[in-house]
């Protein structure tokens, strides 16, 4: 399933990082989101957009997940060439991200 069926995400940027909050939609999910997304995982999903590292920091009250993605900006929103690959749109984009369903197999 993808992340966008059991989350939605806020996003924001400042200089070369762009900061992303991935919050559940039910508290329930909020289990698969700590499991299935990965500081690795979201690097991964943005390989070639983030040059840098990705940490995460979990939420477990407000059901989300936060990451800062260092280096995500080609430079910072002001000295970017990229049309568009500021924080909102690597929000949009993070919520392609697939996961397993709560009754997959472990």
């Amino acid at each position: 399933m993808l992340l966008r069926d059991i989350a939605h995400s806020r996003a924001g940027d400042k200089g070369d990082i762009s900061n992303i909050s991935v919050i559940a939609h039910d508290p329930k999910d909020y289990r698969l989101l700590e499991e299935h997304v990965t500081a690795e995982r979201v690097k991964a999903h943005f390989a070639g957009i983030v040059e840098g590292e990705v940490q995460r920091f979990t939420l477990p009250a407000l059901g989300a997940l936060n990451f800062v993605l260092h280096h995500a900006l080609d430079g910072g929103v002001t000295r970017s060439l990229a049309l568009d690959a500021h924080g909102k749109t690597l929000s949009s984009a993070i919520l392609s991200l697939d996961i397993p369903g709560p009754d997959a197999a472990r």
